[in-house]
This record gives structure tokens, C-alpha cells and sequence, in this order.
């Protein structure tokens, strides 16, 4: 068995978990922690420079722990432990030392805003859970243990819409009646308008069934896919049933955005849409528009309605059709959207166009920021997933930029991650 030490927690650090130190002076990052609890904690991880663990006794338990939810919250959203005042709190506390460390800004955490609807849960419109034997001989919805290789069984998620959860279970019962093997199922990946849902089922053999699960007024698409055991990932090989919708539908500012099941979308359309409304204060609606990282095309198409222009940029190409596909649908003949990584197309940049970027958590390839401090526009929008790699751009583009507006966004309730938008102006 891994060793266990005890320890007193120091704070919360980006990533969500506690930091303690060893006698010997050694750093530990533990998970299920609040600042100034005692705890017993079970390694997980060694390395030189640090150990990662996870609390298995709370010997001075903080008086902001809270009972979690589910059962398996450490695997699926490990913030579930504490009161969501502090959450928020925290949050403003991580983000002030990253801005400030990274971004070299000078920050504390009343400095900055978090915007919440203050809904805790609930909130997911996706959901991708595994699967593992249970007791009685069954399988049952499943996550991966944190820290380990074994999977915990799960009845669903209290971060999900409750129609994720009712789906779900509606489709384990047909994997349970056809005595699927475990060694053939991967995963199953479920995505929310908050009414309707449709479903992939992954399997690691291609194998077929005298019937599948049939649609009903929850469940209005179900696609059964082949993903090869070569990939740990929940990868499409080869679609093997399709019934119903394969892509789903959300109105935001009256905007019809579709997507597929594998499509990036933002995942608290509620938060989300606050983040966009924020967004529209800054731009000017006459003014041309570049959304780089564009997707699907959620941020720059609602934003889009009386411009005289807009350009969405996105490196995939199944993200570009269904963003062709809401231009048409939303009859939007002054927005365009191409194919091709946002390093490429950089001459989109010009110093009267409006630049709105979402970058993956690698943060914005060096020739975007490149081209923006070549080309010098007035206003650079920025939101992002990792506010580490966000602090890093903004201090590269600091020698033409200066913050005009930062604020938060808790996309992610119960978690540690957040969202954090950047609105830059030209010095």
C-alpha cells in the first residue's frame, strides 16, 4: 500500500487541489482539501520535485466542508466538498496568483469578479461516463478513480442535466437486457438542449443486436459507434447504427446553434451566455469581426446579427460545416466560416478589425500572437479555458496591450475549473 502522511493544508493552488509541505520540506498537492484542514493523506503519485495524494481521513475538518452529492465526486468534480461562497472565493484567489505569477500583473482577489448563475448543479449538457462490472453481475455507469487504473461504479452525475441521467440509464438497462461484455464497451457520451438528448455508445467490437434502443421524447438520436481498443480516447473508427438526430440544438441570443456529439460546445450555456453578453458591450456593432478558434460558431454568430462582417476561423472541418449550417439557418449573409488553423490564416488581422479569440488550453500559437502585435488592432477579446496559458499571451502581448476588462466565469460549479476573459486594448 502507498504511503500516508499527514499534513496541514496550506491553500488551494490552480488544478484543485491542496498544497502541504513534508517535514523534510518536500511539496505535496493533495485532493479532497480545504486551506488549515489536518488530514491523513495516501500518495497517489511520486515524483522528484513533488507528491500528489488524496485525503483519506480528515482529521480537523475546515467549517466550509460540505457533504458532497454523489459518491463518486472525486473522480468526476472534486469541489463538491466545500460550501460554493468558498468555491467562488477560491477560485478568485487561484486566478488573482496566476494573473499576477504568469501574466506579471498586480492582482489580489477582490480585484476581480466571478459570474455565477448560481445554479451548483445541474448545469452539464454533457456527459461522458465508462462502465464496469458490478456485485450482482450487472455492468453500471462508471468513472475512472482518481489516481488509479479501476473505475467506480455511478448511478450518473448531479452536475448533469437530470435528462443525461434519465438517458443514461434508460440505455445501460438496453446494454444489461443484451449482456453486452464488458471488455467490449468504451463509453457513453450523452449531450443536452436541456429537454432532448442524443447518445453515441462506444464499443471496442463491432458486434450487432437483434433491436437497440428505441427513441422516445427524451432520447431523439442514438448512434452506435466502433472505437478501436488501440485508443484509450472515445474515438469515432467507423459508425456502426445510426437512429434519429445525430446533432443537437441550442438558442442562444436567439441564435440557433447545431452541433454533432463530438462537436466542442460550451458546456453551462446559462454562464456562458452571460460571457457573451459581456463580450457585446465591447465590441462596436458596425465594425468588421474575426472569431479565431471559432467551433461551431457560439461566440461570434450571436454576436454577429447587425454587423456589416464576420469572419469565423476553426481548424475543424466538422466544427465548419455545422457553423456553415447556422449561417444559413440563422440567415446570416454577412458571416463567413473557413477551414483552416488560425496560425494560417493570420492576415484576418488588421489594424480596423475586431478580434475575438477562444484557443484551445495550449493557450494561442505564437504566429496569432505574432500577427496581432505586427498588425496592432484596437481590441482584442480573449477568452479562455486555462487562465495559466491566458496570463502567459496576455504578458507576450503586454509591450501593445493593456487589460481594459477582466472578469470570470464559473462555468464549471463544483470543480476547480473556470473560464477568464480578457478584453485588451491597444496602448
Amino acid at each position: 500500500m502507498s504511503p500516508l502522511h499527514r499534513v496541514t493544508i496550506e491553500k488551494l493552488v490552480f488544478g484543485g487541489q491542496g498544497l502541504a509541505h513534508l517535514p523534510n520540506g518536500q511539496v505535496i498537492f493533495v485532493w479532497n482539501t480545504l486551506p488549515g484542514e489536518v488530514v491523513d493523506a495516501r500518495v497517489i503519485k511520486q515524483k522528484k520535485e513533488y507528491i500528489e495524494a488524496v485525503a483519506e481521513t480528515v482529521i480537523e475538518a475546515s467549517p466550509e466542508r460540505r457533504e458532497p452529492k454523489d459518491s463518486h465526486y472525486l473522480s468526476s468534480s472534486p469541489w463538491q466538498m466545500m460550501s460554493y461562497k468558498t468555491e467562488l472565493q477560491e477560485k478568485k484567489k487561484i486566478a488573482a496568483e496566476t494573473y499576477s505569477k504568469i501574466g506579471d500583473m498586480i492582482l489580489s482577489p477582490n480585484d476581480i469578479e466571478i459570474a455565477t448563475d448560481d445554479h451548483e448543479y445541474g448545469y452539464r449538457n454533457k456527459m461522458e461516463f465508462s462502465f464496469t462490472d458490478t456485485e450482482d453481475g450487472n455492468i453500471s455507469l462508471a468513472f475512472f478513480q482518481r489516481g488509479k487504473k479501476f473505475k467506480i461504479p455511478a448511478t450518473g452525475s448531479a452536475l448533469a442535466h437530470a435528462a443525461i441521467n434519465n438517458t443514461a440509464q434508460y440505455i445501460l438497462s438496453w446494454v444489461n437486457t443484451h449482456n453486452i461484455p464488458i471488455r467490449s464497451l468504451k463509453s457513453l457520451i450523452l449531450r443536452s438542449n436541456g429537454t432532448h438528448v442524443i447518445a453515441g455508445l462506444f464499443i471496442k467490437d463491432k458486434l450487432e443486436f437483434p433491436d437497440y434502443p428505441a427513441l422516445t421524447d427524451e432520447l431523439i438520436g442514438f448512434t452506435l459507434i466502433y472505437s478501436t481498443h488501440k485508443c484509450p480516447a472515445s474515438i469515432i473508427t467507423e459508425t456502426l447504427q445510426t437512429f434519429g438526430k445525430t446533432h443537437q440544438t441550442e438558442t442562444i441570443l436567439d441564435t440557433s446553434l447545431s452541433y454533432g456529439l463530438m462537436s466542442f460546445f460550451q458546456i453551462n450555456v446559462p454562464v456562458f451566455t452571460l460571457a457573451l453578453k459581456d463580450i457585446a458591450a465591447f465590441l462596436h456593432p458596425k465594425e468588421p469581426l474575426v472569431d479565431y478558434y471559432a467551433g461551431v460558431g457560439a461566440i461570434g454568430l450571436p454576436l454577429s446579427r447587425a454587423r456589416i462582417q464576420t469572419q469565423l476561423v476553426e481548424s475543424n472541418t466538422e466544427a465548419v460545416d455545422f457553423a456553415q449550417q447556422n449561417i444559413a439557418a440563422n440567415t446570416m449573409h454577412n458571416c463567413h466560416a473557413l477551414a483552416t488553423p488560425a496560425e494560417k490564416m493570420t492576415e484576418y488581422i488588421t489594424k480596423d478589425t475586431q478580434v475575438i479569440l477562444d484557443p484551445p488550453r495550449a493557450g494561442l500559437h505564437q504566429d496569432v500572437i505574432k500577427a496581432l502585435l505586427q498588425t496592432q488592432p484596437k481590441r482584442v477579446i480573449y477568452l479562455s479555458c486555462n487562465i495559466s496559458t491566458q496570463a502567459r499571451d496576455m504578458r507576450m502581448l503586454s509591450s501593445a496591450y493593456k487589460p481594459l476588462f477582466l472578469k470570470l466565469y464559473n462555468f464549471f460549479p463544483k470543480t476547480p475549473h473556470f473560464e477568464g476573459l480578457c478584453v485588451l486594448e491597444k496602448q
